[in-house]
């Protein structure tokens, strides 16, 4: 089983940045599939990024170009980059992981969630 610990959030003007991090605890961390994923209020939670044990990404089209996933196994954390935010990226951010080789972008088939943060970004 691995925990993880999502931080970084906050209130950001249009146009700025933020980094978040997932800080992962309780299993070999680069045996995991790692991704964030979106939800705001009334929407379904979606796909951001995600990031293979070895380093491969991928992106949603929403964020191609202004973010980027990276992570640091020997500290067993993974981050988010995020650039020229935009009101429309409003929501709170989970880190998620599943433990294979294999990218799937679909939520249920993450077991392990973080809590949530908070990324609101003001007009």
């Amino acid at each position: 089983q691995v925990q993880l610990v999502e931080s970084g959030g906050g209130l950001v003007q249009a146009g700025g940045s933020l980094r978040l991090s997932c800080a992962a605890s309780g299993d070999t961390f680069s045996l995991y599939y790692m991704a964030w994923f979106r939800q705001a209020p009334g929407q379904e939670r979606e796909f951001v990024a995600a990031i293979s044990g070895s380093g491969s990404t991928y992106y949603a089209d929403s964020v191609k170009g202004r973010s980027t996933i990276s992570r640091d196994n020997a500290k067993n954390t993974v981050y988010v980059q995020m650039d020229s935010l935009k009101p429309e990226d409003t929501a709170v951010y989970y880190c998620a992981a599943r433990r294979s080789t294999r990218l799937v972008i679909t939520p249920p088939l993450y077991g392990h969630w973080g809590q949530g943060t908070q990324v609101t970004v003001s007009s």
